[in-house]
């Protein structure tokens, strides 16, 4: 009997890793001014693991000008990931600014509007 496949974990194993290593990077090798305070929050990468998407947030700075200085040092991110990680391929890195912190913050601001509003009534 076959012994079942690993790779659905090995994905998920290749995309932890990516997004260690970017961390680091990020903050130590990169020199752009536009980069503030990045955080890496996810990373998904292609079954064929040609492409990854990075999803970030920004402590401070611009997300849209963030977004695109990290777009334009995508080659040189990659460069390094080359350097670190134990794969044959690396993939293609895309940068998508995440506002999933931004949702749950207005998310929160109106639960407790309603909550004030519902004590004002009561």
């Amino acid at each position: 009997m076959r012994k079942k496949s690993n790779t659905p974990n090995r994905g998920f194993r290749v995309a932890d890793q990516i997004q260690r290593d970017l961390t680091d990077l990020i903050a130590r090798e990169l020199k752009d001014p536009r980069v503030g305070m990045v955080t890496v929050q996810a990373v998904e990468v292609t079954a064929d693991y040609a492409h990854a998407k990075v999803f970030f947030s920004v402590l401070i700075g611009d997300p849209v000008e963030c977004e695109t200085a990290l777009n334009q040092a995508a080659g040189f991110l990659r460069n390094g990931l080359f350097k670190r990680l134990m794969t044959h391929t690396v993939p293609t890195l895309h940068f998508h600014f995440d506002r999933t912190t931004e949702r749950a913050a207005d998310m929160n601001a109106l639960i407790a509007k309603a909550v004030s509003s519902r004590a004002q009534e009561d």
